[in-house]
């Protein structure tokens, strides 16, 4: 197994770890979102990473929220799939100098950003439950929703203009 799997003994150690790994993650997305609503065109796509960037930093609040209901300080492992999308991201914006196509890019890498999102608090609400934790599911369940509201915002974004102006 992993490197991990000396500490991760139970259900509970795992959720715990998986928590640290999504706060993490938020963390490093209110870093990479003010570089992205820099380098976007679109004022509404702008915008929708504005509106995201004060979710993300409220639900890092939730997840700090949800450490101390479950007994533990918050704190952040580090997560190698939120780094790789973000990096991914990076160097692609880097390469691309049509504004159009950089949009296209920068929504599309806010969107695996979000699918990412939406995976570790899908389970992390199943495993709360499991774990006898509705209070706990109850605010990450909030998470859950505003991450695929967001996507969903995102996806028509894309297709409303983004993508066909990319094309």
């Amino acid at each position: 197994m992993g490197l991990l799997s000396k500490d991760i003994k139970s259900l509970d150690d795992l959720f715990i770890h998986t928590l640290q790994d999504i706060y993490y993650a938020e963390q490093q997305i209110t870093k990479a979102l003010p570089q992205m609503i820099e380098k976007a065109s679109d004022p509404q796509l702008k915008q929708a990473f504005q509106t995201h960037l004060g979710e993300t930093q409220q639900q890092i609040q939730m997840v700090e929220q949800v450490f101390r209901m479950h007994g533990h300080d918050p704190k952040g492992v580090t997560c190698p799939a939120i780094d790789g999308i973000i990096d991914e991201a990076q160097d692609i914006a880097g390469d691309i100098a049509d504004p159009q196509v950089l949009d296209a890019a920068l929504l599309a890498a806010a969107q695996a950003v979000e699918h990412y999102e939406i995976t570790r608090y899908g389970t992390l609400v199943a495993w709360a439950k499991q774990l006898g934790r509705e209070d706990c599911a109850g605010v990450l369940h909030q998470i859950l929703d505003q991450e695929k509201a967001t996507d969903q915002k995102l996806n028509r974004i894309a297709e409303s203009k983004i993508n066909t102006k990319a094309a």
